[in-house]
């Protein structure tokens, strides 16, 4: 009888085993949900970036006052008959 019991304590030994540290056992689900939450959130930034995106193209699409915009910002571009101030930002 003694020898039946070890036996069965040994089995369920190796069965908790398996549920905790194996490959497919807590610790890969504990790994496995945080690799979906973190997709989850990169999802969710690429949802908003494309939200933006998707109101640039538009605007620019739109009419010229995006695209002026746009030139002014990132090229520095002026209208003509404009006069063009750079103001530093630290003191002499």
């Amino acid at each position: 009888m003694k020898i039946v019991i070890g036996a069965l304590i040994v089995l369920c030994c190796a069965l908790q085993y398996k549920v905790w540290f194996s490959d497919v056992g807590y610790g890969a689900l504990r790994q496995l949900e945080d690799a979906v939450n973190h997709q989850a959130r990169r999802t969710e930034m690429q949802r908003q970036r494309n939200r933006i995106l998707r109101a640039e193209v538009i605007a620019l699409k739109s009419g010229h006052a995006a695209v002026e915009a746009r030139a002014r910002t990132d090229l520095g571009m002026i209208k003509e008959g404009e006069t063009f101030y750079l103001v530093p930002d630290e003191r002499w």
